[in-house]
């Protein structure tokens, strides 16, 4: 997914972001849904779909500083900018801003609670307001599961953690269809109606 703005306005540097960034959250995330600066232009920077962050084409080998990045980060339609409360650039991410690679699981049944951790340190709990969601290819059927994990930002689910939710799945009937899902903070997700097997597949499984 290309972020692309007719504003000729150049973007400033990384570094400038990051010290900006620096400065807004020290007392935690910060607060984003808060800030509309003006546009500044596109920045050289991709977030890849297994969760690699390139800057001018290179990965960022710094953690601290790909996480510092993702506290900035902010969704606008289907578009994705790096905001701080002065400036705002617009940045390339593939498919989600975040990758969940493992989660934990309290409770059993309706009482279950799922909660996933990103690559970039990020927890987020599966629920009414943090649903997951699986789309399928349409061609091959592929199911790519995304749980959400703060202000319209999606993390997409790994595939070993996948493997992992499947055999916690269970059928219930929503609006009339038995559907094969996951209960998680009192919500049921329906992954694919019941009736269809591949979803356990594992030639299916998401990347």
């Amino acid at each position: 997914m290309t972020n692309r703005d007719h504003k000729p306005d150049r973007a400033p540097s990384a570094d400038t972001i990051a010290a900006a960034a620096t400065a807004a959250g020290k007392k935690g995330l910060p607060p984003v849904h808060l800030w509309d600066p003006p546009f500044c232009g596109d920045l050289d920077m991709r977030i890849a779909r297994d969760g690699t962050w390139f800057y001018l084409g290179t990965p960022i080998g710094r953690p601290a500083l790909v996480r510092l990045f993702s506290t900035i980060l902010k969704r606008e339609g289907d578009r994705y900018y790096l905001v701080t409360p002065v400036e705002k650039v617009g940045i390339i991410v593939d498919d989600a801003p975040f990758l969940a690679v493992d989660f934990a699981v309290t409770g059993a049944g309706q009482d279950q609670t799922v909660s996933f951790t990103t690559l970039t340190g990020d927890e987020t709990t599966a629920g009414p307001d943090r649903p997951i969601r699986v789309t399928r290819d349409p061609e091959t059927g592929e199911p790519t599961p995304y749980v959400l994990v703060r202000a319209n930002l999606e993390a997409l689910i790994d595939r070993k953690s996948f493997y992992r939710l499947v055999e916690l799945c269970v059928a219930e009937s929503v609006d009339g269809v038995e559907q094969f899902g996951l209960w998680s903070g009192g919500a049921f997700f329906p992954f694919q109606p019941a009736g269809e097997l591949d979803l356990g597949q594992r030639s299916e499984a998401p990347a």
